[in-house]
């Protein structure tokens, strides 16, 4: 069970990296990257979490801690992926204009 596992997740890896080749001719973007990257842990670690709650439903404590150990493990590893800083392209360093207003995702800007 657990080669079949691991060889669905090969694979939506695989078809994932050609989505991402396909989608971008020019070459990779890393922010595009990190970003789908995010998805697809955060969907791995809420399956975790359901496969955990589903032995514990069927009284299997061991298996759901085995799943919930990993859903953890999954949680650890989006806290560092998102924790990596990518500059987006397009996207300039330069001070603020000089008409005081910021840049793309000022947060005061944008809770007005």
């Amino acid at each position: 069970m657990a080669q079949l596992h691991d060889l669905r997740l090969r694979l939506l890896v695989q078809q994932e990296s050609e989505r991402i080749i396909d989608s971008l001719p020019e070459g990779l973007d890393l922010s595009v990257i990190q970003a789908r990257c995010l998805c697809w842990l955060a969907l791995l670690a809420e399956a975790h979490e359901d496969s955990a709650n589903d032995a514990v439903a069927d009284g299997d404590v061991d298996q759901a801690m085995v799943w919930f150990a990993d859903s953890m493990r999954l949680r650890d590893v989006i806290q560092v992926v998102s924790s990596i800083e990518i500059p987006i392209p397009g996207a300039s360093e330069e001070p603020e204009d000089d008409d005081g207003e910021a840049g793309c995702g000022d947060a005061s800007s944008e809770a007005a």
